[in-house]
């Protein structure tokens, strides 16, 4: 029997998820506040219905961040099943809502496309899947919303909110806010010096190309994560002054160290594991009870060791369970410590 979803929202990031799952076997029930985007998502066979399944496996909100909140209250009394977003700011939603029914996420995924004409099936593949649960979460929640975002190819990471929106504060919604000033510094200097745009190589290129997303988005963004964008404004601006004073004393061994940071610390982006041989099995028994699984994946993420699969084994008798996860072999002492330092007993297996 296949499983079933609802999709709320079917622009980039929810027709994506729609269309990946749909692809992958799941019956995709899914609206959107525009009948016509509907309309076209069931002739591009993108969702499977355009009524909500009250009984669906997993619901997932793709709305503006501003309406994720209202939009999950709402789910929670249509459906039975599990509730989770897709939004890029956590905090403001979990503050808002403690059902154990509900999980906060957030796939690092996207496109310069927009709405149904950008939807990837495959947009989630080998892209981190960001969980925010709070302290309500089930393990079956978890469960739940995982296998969905593994389904669709996707690597699960483990934040509190606070510190996903910290970080993306940082890593997603900065890099926009700075390629959209650079676009305006050469769009304005255009004007003068016709040839600027034309002149615009690689470089410049990759810097600004995350400035061709959709803007619409970016006002709600920016509205609900002001404060941990400020801090990371105020710490580029920190950073650009710091650069500026170096360029203008002519301090060439001060700059060569700061280029040679850069260069290092962005070598060191994590890649995705290349082949199984390079990995781990790690068998962790667990108390059968909320929470003790996201436990575990909030260790590793505290970490940094990124967990490429995992099963949650529930006992027939009992309250105990095993948590099993896949993880780079680089990343086995470091894991197995921290397990053990919190507590747990896990059983480490070399894959041969």
């Amino acid at each position: 029997m296949s499983r079933s979803a609802n999709v709320v929202g079917l622009g980039l990031i929810g027709g994506s998820v729609a269309s990946g799952l749909s692809g992958r076997g799941w019956r995709v029930h899914g609206t959107d506040a525009d009948p016509a985007v509907v309309s076209e998502a069931l002739s591009l066979g993108v969702i499977t219905d355009d009524v909500l399944d009250s009984a669906a496996d997993v619901s997932v909100v793709a709305t503006p961040v501003s309406n994720i909140a209202s939009e999950v209250h709402a789910l929670l009394k249509q459906v039975a099943g599990v509730v989770t977003d897709v939004g890029s700011v956590k905090s403001h939603v979990i503050d808002e809502i403690s059902d154990p029914r509900f999980i906060g996420g957030h796939p690092m995924a996207g496109s310069e496309l927009s709405g149904l004409a950008g939807v990837n099936p495959d947009l989630f593949v080998g892209a981190a899947w960001v969980l925010t649960p709070h302290e309500r979460t089930s393990d079956a929640t978890f469960e739940a919303a995982a296998s969905l975002a593994r389904d669709l190819g996707a690597e699960i990471v483990v934040l509190d909110p606070a510190r996903h929106d910290e970080v993306v504060a940082l890593v997603s919604h900065l890099p926009h806010l700075t390629a959209a000033t650079l676009m305006g510094l050469a769009a304005k200097q255009s004007e003068e010096h016709v040839a600027i745009l034309r002149l615009a190589a690689g470089g410049f290129r990759d810097m600004t190309r995350v400035a061709s997303g959709g803007p619409s988005i970016w006002v709600d963004i920016c509205r609900e994560n002001k404060n941990a964008i400020v801090r990371a404004l105020d710490s580029l601006i920190s950073g650009l002054s710091e650069m500026r004073r170096i360029v203008g004393d002519g301090d060439s061994d001060a700059l060569l160290s700061r280029l040679h940071e850069a260069r290092n610390a962005r070598a060191n982006l994590p890649a995705r594991l290349r082949e199984l041989g390079d990995v781990v099995e790690f068998r962790i028994p667990i108390p059968d009870r909320s929470g003790a699984a996201v436990e575990i994946f909030a260790i590793a993420a505290e970490l940094g060791v990124n967990v490429a699969n995992f099963e949650v084994a529930h006992s027939a008798e009992g309250n105990q369970g095993v948590l099993v996860l896949i993880v780079e072999l680089a990343a086995r002492d470091l894991l197995r410590g921290g397990l053990i330092a919190r507590g747990f007993k896990p059983v480490v297996q070399t894959f041969i």
